[in-house]
């Protein structure tokens, strides 16, 4: 779904239009409706349009639109939190079909760039896993030897190595993966939607489903007043609006910021390259025309609404950057993205829980790419042939003992949320407010989520979010209303611009 108000612009979406698509203004029957057209989306709907399927797929904003535009666009199947806190959370079993499936989900999409012959920058490359800069030579030396030991055990192919190309690095140790990939997400995934369409898929934008009815049949109904009736409904709309709690309890909502730089050709080795620091920066190449290429570079992670610092993330991120490449070029384009973590590092992708025909698709964990992928593969599978090799590894209803501190640490933003409900509000006036400055108003017991758009219009909606009532804070990067809780995010006006709340803020009596 779309999840920005398009405050900062990724690199992807300057340099691709977005596809267009109808909204939904009569009722539709399929066999499979995907609410979500995202990189999950699109490849779930894309993978059963070639298996035969009748597929309507619908957003609530524009087609790919939202966070999958927001990438840095590996494509990494190492575990995003590190191939030892895999194996221990999940056990060497799970720990390799985790593993075995992210670089199924590549090939994946090598297979479908070369099918279609699709113009996407696509590439094999090498990745690179560097110290953090805090880290002396030992603590690099045993991060390492971890990392190598719990490859061996999920079958990852990687050899140790000395030195990347980055200053202060030249000699440290350091972990090289063959087989990684890239690419430019939003030119392949347009080529996706317009061979799904050729093969008879629908697809409309700008439709909110507002109602979902399940049973033997799934009705669907649009904020238009339109229904779509399926046999089976696929949520992938990064977070799940089909289910309350059982889902959004085992996942909390990260924000990471992204940076373009231009950068002269063969200045820095085509790879990628991500550090051992927590959390993490990581670095990529963009091809570009002519002499001049992109670097773009991540990191900055933060508990989404916890704090509204985006101007100095990416002044941080700028300065780490420019420290290890100090010929680098002038910037871009900046923006961040919201990801969903997981309590044991793994999407969960499969039958929502409690029912048979209702799948999903979210929590990507740092990979969404890989996940979204994945995605169109497994619940193809699930609908198709009833069964995936990988579906334990992912399945939505799992809770693994292990995971157990890490489930009671993420939701105690939630409790503390709500707790604080009752303290006084962030602002005392919204008299002073600016042009892009937003915050929570104390009006007698209730709250008010006030800020004054870019715009100078001021706006004042109800500070409680309508998916499970947690307090909203204002992102002024993104011109938005983050939900710190579940991942819920709204436009200044309090329209929903991503879920799990399918209901906008609710306008104060007074």
């Amino acid at each position: 779904m779309n999840v920005s108000s398009e405050a900062t612009k990724s690199l992807w979406a300057l340099d691709a239009s977005l596809p267009t698509a109808p909204r939904l203004e009569q009722n539709e029957k399929c066999d499979v409706a995907v609410i979500g057209a995202g990189i999950a989306g699109i490849s779930v709907a894309y993978e059963l349009a070639l298996a035969g399927r009748k597929v309507v797929l619908v957003d609530r904003g524009p087609l790919l639109g939202g966070m999958t535009s927001r990438t840095t666009a590996h494509l990494a199947p190492i575990c995003d939190d590190g191939l030892s806190a895999l194996v221990e959370m999940r056990g060497e079993a799970l720990a390799r079909g985790f593993q075995t499936s992210q670089r199924a989900a590549i090939d994946r999409i090598e297979q479908h760039v070369a099918s279609l012959e699709i113009d996407c920058d696509f590439r094999r490359l090498e990745g690179f896993l560097f110290p953090a800069a805090w880290m002396d030579e030992k603590e690099a030396a045993r991060r390492c030897n971890e990392e190598y030991a719990a490859a061996a055990k999920t079958g990852v192919e990687v050899e140790r190595g000395k030195g990347v190309p980055l200053k202060g690095h030249e000699s440290a140790p350091v972990l090289r993966y063959p087989g990684q990939a890239t690419f430019h997400p939003l030119k392949y995934l347009r080529a996706l939607l317009a061979d799904f369409k050729k093969r008879g898929g629908k697809a409309f934008a700008d439709s909110a489903v507002v109602e979902i009815k399940e049973g033997k049949q799934i009705r669907l109904k649009c904020d238009s007043g339109s229904t779509i009736t399926a046999l089976n409904a696929v949520f992938a709309t990064n977070s799940p609006i089909n289910t309350w709690v059982k889902i959004h309890s085992k996942m909390a909502p990260y924000r990471t910021y992204a940076m373009a730089f231009e950068i002269a050709g063969g200045i820095l080795p085509d790879a990628l390259y991500w550090d051992m620091d927590d959390p993490y920066y990581y670095v990529r190449l963009s091809r570009g025309s002519g002499k001049t290429d992109c670097l773009i570079a991540g990191g900055r992670d933060h508990r989404s609404g916890e704090t509204d610092d985006g101007e100095a993330r990416f002044a941080a991120l700028e300065a780490w950057i420019r420290a290890l490449v100090p010929n680098l070029g002038g910037e871009r384009a900046r923006w961040s993205g919201q990801v969903l973590e997981t309590i044991d590092y793994c999407g969960f992708i499969g039958r929502s829980p409690g029912n048979g025909n209702v799948f999903i698709a979210t929590g990507d964990s740092g990979q969404g790419m890989t996940h979204g992928a994945l995605a169109g593969r497994l619940i193809r599978d699930l609908i198709v042939d009833g069964s995936n090799p990988w579906e334990a590894v992912y399945a939505p209803d799992r809770t693994p003992p292990a995971a157990f501190t890490h489930y009671i640490n993420e939701n105690l933003t939630t409790v503390k949320n709500l707790a604080g409900y009752l303290l006084p509000g962030q602002m005392k006036s919204a008299r002073d407010l600016k042009p892009g400055e937003g915050g929570v108003l104390q009006d007698g017991l209730s709250k008010l989520a006030v800020c004054r758009d870019r715009a100078g219009k001021l706006h004042r909606r109800s500070a409680t979010c309508t998916h499970l009532g947690c307090i909203v804070h204002w992102n002024s990067t993104e011109q938005c209303w983050d939900c710190p809780c579940h991942g819920s995010q709204f436009a200044p006006d309090g329209t929903v611009l991503n879920g799990p709340a399918t209901r906008s803020l609710v306008q104060p009596k007074s």
